[in-house]
């Protein structure tokens, strides 16, 4: 390296003299400004490199495993539920990818071989000593299986029935997009009695001498626990109590009407209301109507305090927020059964929410028990039966065996897990997830797209923080109760195999040891070709 020359030596120290005379000289809130700068700075570079390696082996950046699929893929539909091209073998989508976008896949004519299989001794070499981990409990139950061939590959008490917890919400959310479609919207209206024309934006017509005939006026529950009484913004928000409140006073206005007795009417759901795990910060009493989940707070996922009658504060919502357009509510909100009353109506308004696949990704990436329950009802509904616990657990378990799933021992009696009488096999999750990944089923295809991404969203945000090589690229929902840890959903392995997983075990007693057991699992099968 050639010398410094004596002008430069003589620049470098008139640099230093400065910088350090404004140090002496700086505040002590500078002085803490330029520190915060300064480690702000290395940190976001060492953050930036280590994601890199923790991606795995990378050249002319992106994967190695990757980089020969990438080239002249074909790209795939919308977000949550457009349609894939066909494809023998999923390969790896890049690192973070968009929820929603499919796999880099190869050319169709390349045939199954292009993306190498791991063997079921490879796999067993990097599980088996991890599931040696004293931190978890019995049954350990796995299966893993190959997403493009649907073939186990590896399994151990694969078959083996254990309570699963909430990754019993993979079977809930394939079954009600199986039934419903993904495009379907849940509705909340208003009707009044009479002939009266309506579209559901609003009454048509009305005499204003007839008002004393339309006094009274219910709030149908259809059954969305997502309708919110807060603003909203966008085409594709929740289904807004305020914009249901704005249709239904301009309606009585155009009719004449200016004062009404409000019912609301929750028949549509039979059956007991309280979960069996009974008043829980984790899930409200299950009812059709309910706005914002029944949240006590500002919330809109985890634990809260919630409503002991969300039906009833809905109701005296909305009548609040009528009276503050002008409409006089006479009386306090009454429970009626407005479909059993004998009498011809008419819709005011209505509202829906957003389509089911964008409440499974929800239900999926914050392990929301509220919207899980809705989507088994909504099932049950489909299906004819009940729109109870009851039926709920059966139209869920005839929906998975329209779908050809192994049903044998399988026990769901609830759409959110929380009820330790579910029962099902790690062999059956694993199945549901290939389901899903078929690209004959595009309709299921936000079973996917709405898995936790690890370390970056939903419940598997704060987990993978010391299990870099999975992290950004293991997809998997979460499962916990009190001595049940599970973990099932999909990773790319290290030579870009897409793999779908299931892991389950029941009777721990250390669960955060039991998490990172499973999460050092679903990490090693991201880290080899295990062949």
């Amino acid at each position: 390296m050639p010398e410094a020359r004596s002008w430069q030596v003589r620049w470098w120290q008139s640099q230093w003299q400065s910088a350090t005379g404004r140090w002496r000289s700086a505040t002590v809130e500078q002085r803490l400004t330029w520190r915060l700068s300064a480690i702000s700075a290395v940190v976001g570079l060492v953050v930036a490199v280590a994601t890199v390696f923790a991606a795995g082996p990378w050249d002319s950046g992106q994967r190695t495993a990757e980089r020969a699929r990438a080239a002249g893929s074909p790209g795939t539909g919308g977000e949550r539920h457009g349609e894939g091209p066909g494809r023998s073998v999923p390969s790896a989508s890049p690192v973070l990818a968009p929820l929603g976008t499919a796999a880099v896949a190869p050319s169709p004519d390349s045939g199954d071989d292009a993306v190498p299989q791991p063997t079921r001794a490879g796999l067993a070499d990097a599980l088996e000593p991890l599931l040696d981990d004293g931190a978890l409990g019995k049954p350990r139950s796995v299966s893993v299986v190959d997403s493009a061939t649907g073939r186990q590959l590896y399994g151990t008490q694969a078959d083996t029935q254990a309570v699963p917890a909430s990754i019993i919400k993979l079977a809930t959310g394939v079954a009600a997009l199986s039934a419903l479609g993904p495009d379907h919207r849940i509705e909340t209206t208003v009707i009044a009695p009479g002939d009266g024309g309506g579209d559901g934006d609003g009454a048509k017509g009305g005499a204003k001498g007839k008002a004393k005939d339309e006094d009274r006026i219910v709030l149908v529950g259809g059954g969305d626990p997502t309708l919110t009484a807060r603003e909203t913004k966008g085409a594709d928000a929740p289904a807004s109590l305020r914009k249901l409140a704005d249709k239904t006073a301009s309606a009585l206005k155009k009719s004449g009407t200016e004062s009404v007795r409000l019912g609301y009417d929750t028949s549509l759901y039979s059956g007991p209301v309280l979960h069996p795990i009974g008043p829980n910060e984790n899930i409200s009493p299950v009812t059709p109507l309910m706005v914002d989940e029944g949240r006590l707070d500002d919330s809109d996922h985890g634990p809260a305090a919630r409503s002991h009658d969300p039906a009833a504060d809905a109701a005296e919502e909305f009548a609040t927020m009528l009276r503050d357009r002008g409409i006089d509510v006479k009386g306090e909100p009454r429970s009626v059964k407005a479909g059993k009353a004998g009498k011809k109506t008419r819709p005011l308004a209505t509202v829906r929410s957003q389509p089911l696949s964008s409440l499974v990704e929800r239900a999926l990436t914050n392990s929301d028990n509220d919207i899980a329950e809705a989507l088994a009802r909504q099932t049950a509904i489909a299906a004819g039966e009940p729109a109870s616990f009851d039926g709920a657990g059966r139209a869920v378990m005839d929906r998975l065996n329209k779908l050809r799933l192994p049903l044998s021992g399988a026990r769901i009696v609830d759409g959110s897990g929380l009820n330790r009488a579910d029962h099902v096999s790690a062999a059956l999750l694993a199945q549901v997830l290939v389901r899903a990944a078929d690209p004959d089923h595009p309709e299921l295809r936000s079973v996917l797209t709405g898995l936790p991404v690890a370390g970056f969203t939903g419940t598997l945000r704060g987990r993978y923080a010391q299990e870099a090589v999975g992290r950004g690229v293991v997809r998997a929902k979460t499962g916990t109760l009190t001595g049940v840890n599970t973990l099932a959903g999909t990773v790319v392995d290290a030579d870009g195999r897409l793999l779908v997983f299931a892991f389950m075990t029941n009777g721990t007693t250390d669960p955060q040891g039991a998490q990172r057991a499973l999460d050092r699992m679903a990490s090693a099968l991201a880290n080899c070709g295990c062949r």
